[in-house]
């Protein structure tokens, strides 16, 4: 029953779906809002149905598919955050009750990682749902969680490197790494100070980004992955990747976290240094050479054996959240940005990207090429952030 429930729902909306995949540009402002509101509501609906088909489990909470089956991780991953975030984005919009209950039973599941202080990922792990819930409820309840999170954050910074150090793990490599992907979680510190008004959280992200801008980049304005840093001295020991290609190559997902991240730090800041990297790297993405007609990067820029490579949906979902927030920002620009991530999004609706399969909208994601694992393969953070696009779309 709960089946034939789920394949109701999904062949009910199919109509919206291929009014969207059928559009190529985006000229009618009214037909793009109501094809946006159609593609919300599909995937509302969607979401609820695939409640019914996925066993509540704290320890398998959804990350992927593999070998045909969800594969789900403990509250203790990085990606602990995305499916119960994307229940209270769905939730923000629809207001359906299913998606709250399902919202809150996830997130107490993750709710004690606030207290781990062996990563940087919090901001992933608890401001995704915890931020969005108390957007939404407002909710004393949901906001300390955070700002307990961005205490423990806090301890993991350094001020003679002046920046969060990242991983604890592969010494072997790097003493102190402080990845790009670290960028994304200094919007959890700036909230924090926000409702707060302990200006320390504050401190610390400002003085992340700064360090961060200042080391990280190439002069064509790619990012590396991995710095490692002397804490004795503060100086830049090795620039290095993880997940892309080679040290010197643009890994895309790396380049999509330092467009969101700098974006989002000039929201708070107004420091105009974090608006122009995030412009740069914006210029660096849709002015590279192997980027797709369609926008949806390979893996890393620099792949070998284009186009035989394989895209990174969620590169790109991060992407047009990220350019819907940097056209807040930039206005003269505004509009470019707006444009490409509509054809961001506009691409991912297509067949070729779109996923059935309970409790993803997309597919063809990369989590690691190098690490030889989720290759290509649908990834519950390219649904977070998808969805965050769509609301950004829908809000401006």
């Amino acid at each position: 029953m709960k089946s034939i429930l789920y394949l109701f729902l999904l062949f009910s909306f199919v109509g919206c779906s291929d009014v969207s995949n059928n559009t190529e540009t985006f000229s009618d402002n009214k037909t793009e809002v109501n094809d946006n509101d159609q593609r919300l509501d599909f995937l509302s609906k969607k979401a609820i149905a695939d409640l019914a088909v996925i066993p509540f489990d704290s320890l398998n909470i959804p990350r992927t598919i593999e070998d045909g089956a969800l594969k789900g991780t403990p509250s203790k991953s990085w990606t602990s955050g995305f499916y119960p975030g994307m229940l209270w984005q769905l939730y923000g919009y629809s207001k359906d009750e299913k998606l709250k209950t399902a919202a809150m039973q996830w997130s107490a599941v993750v709710e004690k990682e606030k207290w781990d202080g062996g990563t940087h990922d919090l901001g992933f792990k608890i401001y995704c749902h915890f931020g969005n819930a108390y957007k939404i409820t407002k909710e004393e309840k949901y906001k300390n969680v955070f700002v307990t999170a961005a205490k423990t954050l806090s301890t993991r910074f350094n001020p003679k490197v002046g920046a969060i150090r990242s991983w604890d793990h592969h010494e072997h490599l790097w003493k102190y790494p402080v990845i790009i992907d670290n960028m994304m979680n200094l919007e959890m510190l700036f909230e924090a100070t926000k409702v707060t008004g302990d200006s320390s959280f504050y401190q610390v992200a400002n003085q992340h980004a700064m360090t961060t801008l200042k080391n990280h980049f190439r002069a064509d304005n790619s990012s590396y992955h991995v710095l490692d840093y002397n804490t004795e001295t503060g100086e830049v020991v090795k620039k290095n990747t993880h997940q892309g290609l080679n040290h010197e190559s643009a890994w895309s997902r790396g380049q999509a976290w330092g467009l969101y991240g700098f974006a989002v730090c000039y929201r708070y800041t107004k420091n105009s240094a974090f608006l122009e990297q995030s412009k740069k790297i914006a210029e660096f993405i849709f002015n590279h050479p192997n980027l797709p007609e369609d926008l949806i990067p390979y893996w890393d820029y620099d792949a070998p054996n284009i186009p035989d490579e394989p895209r990174d949906v969620s590169a790109a979902a991060i992407t047009a959240s990220a350019l819907f927030e940097l056209s807040k920002h930039d206005k003269p620009n505004a509009q470019k940005y707006i444009n490409w991530a509509n054809q961001i999004l506009t691409s991912l609706e297509k067949e070729a990207y779109q996923m059935e399969t309970a409790p993803f909208f997309l597919k063809h994601s990369v989590g690691s090429i190098p690490g030889k694992f989720e290759m290509d393969a649908p990834i519950i953070y390219a649904e977070y952030y998808y969805v965050e696009a769509l609301l950004k779309k829908e809000n401006l």
